[in-house]
């Protein structure tokens, strides 16, 4: 199987079963050998983040609707448009024969002419976009938003924070390493990275370093445990925790872990971490990583946090990274901006009786960190509102909340605020 037909498949995946584009990608990228990775992800990724500009494109010149189109076909012609509009590298001919020979390939040889054709015109044109450059509808095409979730950004953000979110939302996030405090230091692993041809520079934020260059999970740095990846806003968010050594620490939503891990180290090691999270499964994957870092004071178990449960320690500092929206890391998981924004309001009320049932197990004088990687904000200030509307013994400190943007932070869209119980 050549890596267009790779691409195909996993993009029809994501297309039909709603599925998440990072692990479609690695599911079938263990099941098939493709001859140049990069390429196959550079394209899966592209396509899906750029559908809405796609669709646009190709909207103008079939003379058809898009969903009259067989999906296999529109999925034919997407990757057709992305490889000539958005890949710089590969030449007009062979993004149109291979498309052609792609859409045969897949049992669609009625299609092949007017593959041809379309691909053809896009080649011969320019892209032709809404008027008003400060329109939602000419943002929505742009960056490939829906219009709907533009106007949210522009409400809540304004038109400049917004042209920025979309903007970032279609780069490549940079890839942040927490330094394994308990066993090197950061100078120590950034020179044994370099040994083994792993480019890691510091990034501003202390045990954290920023991997430019290298397969970082081909070292024996990262099989031997000296750190974990994790973005640099939620080791802002653990920062902001600021766990001590002895003390309690609940991480209520904690899988897979990376954040636990950071609040052990932090502690160095010593304490107890309780980490919860509502799937069995998932838990050992908490298990295996701090085996693999050699963190020994983390106790894991399968609970809703929603619930308040009687055998549930106090704790001097509490982690609720609750479930969310996931509008933060749209350019990890482009997909996210596609699904309809009327499931946030179930999200709500979930987040909500999350921090209200955490709460009851913090100590006085305790500190609590409620944390998303949103940007919607009633997702987060709506919902801090709420429950400091409810819950009178508690306050929000003056540093808090924290909203980090990927355009001026480079993070990822991330929003923590820190309650103290008096």
């Amino acid at each position: 199987m050549n890596d267009r037909t790779i691409a195909y498949k996993i993009l029809l995946k994501i297309e039909k079963d709603k599925a998440y584009s990072n692990l479609t990608l690695d599911a079938v990228l263990e099941k098939e050998e493709a001859a140049y990775e990069p390429f196959v992800r550079a394209l899966v990724y592209g396509v899906t983040e750029r559908k809405i500009t796609l669709d646009y494109i190709l909207s103008r010149l079939l003379t058809q609707p898009l969903k009259k189109l067989k999906p296999q076909v529109l999925t034919v012609l997407r990757m057709g448009v992305y490889q000539i509009k958005f890949m710089d590298k590969i030449p007009v001919s062979a993004a149109v024969n291979e498309s052609v020979k792609l859409v045969k390939q897949q049992g669609f040889s009625f299609a092949s002419g007017l593959v041809n054709s379309v691909l053809r015109k896009t080649a011969d044109s320019e892209i032709v976009y809404p008027e008003n450059k400060n329109s939602a509808e000419y943002l929505s095409v742009k960056y490939s938003c829906p219009v709907n979730l533009v106007n949210k950004y522009i409400k809540d953000y304004g038109l400049e924070n917004t042209i920025g979110i979309l903007s970032t939302s279609l780069t490549v996030p940079p890839m942040i390493i927490r330094v394994n405090t308990l066993r090197i230091s950061p100078d120590e692993l950034a020179d044994r990275l370099r040994e083994e041809n792993v480019s890691a520079d510091f990034c501003g934020l202390d045990g954290a370093l920023t991997v430019t260059g290298g397969n970082i999970f081909a070292t024996s740095c990262y099989n031997k445990g000296l750190f974990h990846i994790q973005d640099t806003a939620s080791q802002l968010c653990i920062k902001a925790l600021d766990p001590k050594p002895y003390e309690t620490v609940l991480d209520m939503c904690a899988a897979p872990g990376g954040k636990s891990f950071t609040i052990a180290e932090k502690m160095q090691n010593k304490g107890k971490v309780f980490s919860f999270d509502l799937y069995e499964q998932r838990l050992s994957l908490i298990a295996s990583g701090a085996k693999r870092l050699g963190i020994d004071i983390i106790s894991t178990s399968a609970r809703d946090a929603s619930v308040f449960y009687e055998d549930i320690p106090k704790a001097d500092k509490i982690l609720c990274d609750v479930p969310c929206s996931g509008l933060g890391v749209i350019r990890r998981k482009p997909e996210i901006k596609y699904k309809d924004l009327g499931f946030v309001d179930k999200l709500t009320d979930l987040q909500y009786n999350i921090i209200c049932s955490s709460s009851r197990y913090l100590k006085k004088g305790g500190r609590m960190v409620y944390s998303t990687c949103s940007l919607n904000k009633e997702e987060n200030e709506g919902v801090c509102k709420r429950f400091l509307e409810a819950n009178k013994d508690f306050m929000m400190v003056d540093a808090s909340p924290v909203t980090l943007m990927p355009h001026t932070d480079n993070t990822d869209g991330f929003f923590f605020a820190v309650f103290i119980k008096e």
